[in-house]
């Protein structure tokens, strides 16, 4: 950490003790909800979404192949296949908008383009075939299959802009990468490789497989019960791949790559989800914002309520699945069908904990384009779907 840095922080540690009234009940509760938030999210997260994930980008760091990244997220790759392939990414991971961060710093650290890699990144949450059918059968058909296109449609769109704001900088990464050394033959298949990333994916998804509703159909609750059984079997397939497929100072990068991860990614993660618990407080509990005063802003379907439900719902942290049950009290309180959409397209995929990482891995003006194209075009697609129905 640079020197700077550091006074930085020991500097807002002290005003912040200095000047923040926690003596004010509404203050306290903030405190109090901020780090409620962050047990929530240590407790229901951290070792079922974040770790796998973090050892996914690790693999993918280690053990991809640079060529074939550049083959299908370069930025010099087909763009059909590139955008393809990364705007339905969502249909097999079904993470949140934090838990997509390791495996885009993992792709994006290889040589994806920015295109490609901000599709991925964006489709990653938005793309939820659980929290998709979850939204058709409570909220509605009608808001399931608009958040289904949209989220596609958008993650599309998305790579694309950034690919052209940005294409100097794609031009540069992608010439200075034509001159890599040759990498060292490996004693496994591509075969091989593929399967050992595909069984961390099964585990990541089988141990995120969040809890059902009392609502939701038998075969949910049955795949839910069986979770931790196909998880610990998945673990020891692994565990074997691991033995039998690889050498020790494989391994022992592979665990270096990870954790180099984790540092980069945990520290902001938890400062982001403090603060986004601190001024919104978790679903049902009040923070230094009121939800009543949310609920009041984001009625009917005006050109307002629309781009404020896309602007707190990008600042607002939505655990997998979570925004759904949020979304049906909002609606009951008067909510319009319009600012759903956009809250559903711009929520899942973006949180204050979100941007701040990924201002970590592509500086400030990436993020902030990355994250003015999401609330732009929610809002507009939140408006022309409260203007359809």
């Amino acid at each position: 950490m640079k020197e700077k840095t550091k006074l930085f922080w020991l500097v807002a540690l002290y005003l912040g003790a200095y000047f923040i009234p926690w003596s004010d009940p509404t203050v306290r509760q903030a405190g109090f909800e901020s780090f409620m938030m962050l047990q929530d999210y240590a407790r229901e997260h951290v070792l079922t979404c974040l770790v796998p994930a973090f050892f996914i980008a690790g693999a993918i760091a280690v053990f991809v192949s640079q060529a074939a990244v550049l083959k299908y997220f370069g930025a010099n790759a087909k763009k059909v296949l590139a955008y393809s392939v990364a705007s339905v990414s969502g249909t097999v991971l079904a993470v949140c908008s934090c838990t997509v961060l390791p495996l885009f710093a993992g792709i994006y650290t290889r040589g994806a383009g920015i295109g490609p890699a901000t599709a991925f990144l964006y489709s990653g949450p938005a793309i939820n075939v659980l929290a998709i059918v979850m939204t058709a059968r409570i909220l509605g058909w009608q808001l399931g299959l608009a958040r289904a296109v949209g989220a596609i449609i958008f993650a599309v769109v998305v790579g694309l802009t950034m690919a052209f704001v940005f294409r100097k900088d794609d031009a540069n990464r992608a010439a200075g990468n034509l001159y890599l050394p040759d990498e060292e033959a490996k004693s496994r298949t591509l075969l091989q490789d593929a399967l050992y990333l595909l069984m961390m994916v099964l585990i990541l998804v089988s141990a995120s497989f969040a809890k059902p509703g009392l609502a939701d159909a038998s075969v949910w609750k049955i795949l839910f019960s069986i979770k931790w059984y196909v998880t610990g079997i998945l673990l020891l397939v692994l565990a074997w791949m691991l033995k039998s497929w690889f050498k020790k100072d494989e391994l022992t990068s592979w665990v270096d790559a990870t954790w180099g991860f984790a540092k980069q990614i945990f520290p902001l993660l938890a400062i982001g989800v403090i603060v986004a618990g601190f001024l919104l407080g978790r679903p049902g509990h009040p923070a230094l914002i009121p939800e009543k005063y949310i609920v009041a802003l984001v009625g009917g379907n005006s050109l307002w309520a629309n781009l404020f439900a896309s602007v707190a719902g990008a600042l607002m942290y939505f655990a997998t699945l979570t925004e759904v049950p949020i979304l049906q009290g909002l609606l009951g309180s008067g909510m319009g069908q319009g600012p759903a959409l956009s809250l559903l397209l711009a929520g899942p995929a973006l949180s204050l904990p979100n941007m701040i990482v990924i201002n970590g891995i592509l500086g400030v003006k990436k993020t902030a384009v990355f994250v003015l194209v999401i609330v732009v075009l929610s809002t507009i697609a939140g408006m022309i779907y409260g203007a359809l129905v």
